[in-house]
């Protein structure tokens, strides 16, 4: 064999190899993530970055961004605000603890609940009575671990255009919800409407009640009912999410990665803590290595598709029973 061709063959090795490993280096995420690293190590492939999402009305570019807007879920005390109200909470339930002997005492079993329609003055948006039944359906079944139910009450169906677009803390839903809300602290009204912002809903937490009683409840998007066209968002696990709010739980994504494995983050000792909120349906997906447990996509309280959300932990059972023992 000449010189020449042992040359020419060593030169095509290199480059096959220089290629190959280009190739591969392409193919393997940064072990750092990139800047808004809350996806799990196979969004590279994801068969969604490139298309579109529309939701409420609002075009973001993908799913991920609309993810990353925050819009999923209105629901949010600022950290002050959360450190306070777990202080009031904690001394609260201490004293209702020491009164009943030293056992936390059991909350109510059974919330009635008042559902109330906003539509549009020419009627856009009315939802039928069979999907307010299925979304109490879903709420009963994914509530029926904790000992908690749903009994619907009441429905009833308003004609109001600015109602009807409300956005998170407008005048027209503090006008809307002083105006329509019954019964009690102990009862549960839920808004449905083609809210603003590009939200799927929001909720208030039982620790503002005493302070706000008339905006207390829940608001969804219309269209995340059972049956709606706000898909991956429409099975009705947005109403879910948004009661779990009402009952006391956080994200489980709160405080990301800074939390500790026993405390912190959501206050729930057994919701493995994840750097950010999770969309589509991953599956072991780790963003906080250095702390035990896959991050919690499949629970309630993370911002995954309603397919991929089927469970609460035992952990926030108690929480939202000492919550709702508390303050409901």
């Amino acid at each position: 064999m000449t010189k020449f061709r042992v040359m020419a063959i060593l030169i095509a090795v290199l480059l096959t190899g220089g290629i190959f490993l280009a190739s591969n280096s392409q193919a393997t995420p940064n072990a750092q993530g990139p800047s808004l690293d809350n996806q799990p190590s196979v969004e590279m492939e994801d068969p969604t970055e490139n298309v579109p999402f529309l939701i409420g009305g609002i075009e973001f570019v993908n799913q991920r961004a609309f993810v990353e807007s925050g819009r999923r879920c209105g629901s949010y005390l600022s950290p002050e605000k959360m450190q306070a109200s777990e202080k009031d909470f904690q001394t609260k339930l201490a004293t209702l603890t020491e009164a009943n002997g030293g056992i936390v005492p059991q909350a109510p079993r059974t919330f009635n609940v008042y559902w109330h329609t906003i539509t549009s003055s020419t009627g856009a948006g009315a939802v039928s009575s069979q999907q307010i039944q299925n979304q109490i359906n879903i709420l009963n079944s994914a509530f029926a671990s904790t000992g908690f139910s749903f009994n619907l009450v009441s429905t009833d169906v308003t004609a109001n255009d600015s109602w009807y677009t409300m956005a998170y803390g407008s005048t027209a839903e503090k006008t809307c919800k002083s105006t329509l809300r019954r019964g009690g602290k102990g009862d549960l009204n839920i808004y449905s409407a083609n809210i603003g912002g590009g939200l799927l809903g929001w909720a208030t937490f039982p620790s503002s009640y005493a302070s706000k009683p008339s905006d207390d409840g829940v608001v969804l998007l219309n269209q995340s009912l059972p049956g709606g066209n706000a898909a991956p968002y429409n099975l009705g696990d947005t109403g879910t999410h948004e009661v779990g709010h009402w009952v006391g739980l956080y994200h489980t994504f709160q405080g990301g990665c800074s939390r500790q494995a026993s405390s912190g983050g959501d206050l729930v000792a057994d919701t493995p803590a994840e750097k950010s909120a999770a969309y589509g349906c991953p599956t072991n997906r780790d963003t906080c290595a250095n702390i035990a447990g896959l991050d919690p996509t499949k629970n309630f309280m993370d911002y995954t598709d309603d397919a991929c959300m089927d469970h609460f932990t035992s952990g926030q059972a108690t929480r939202m029973n000492a919550q709702c023992t508390t303050y409901r």
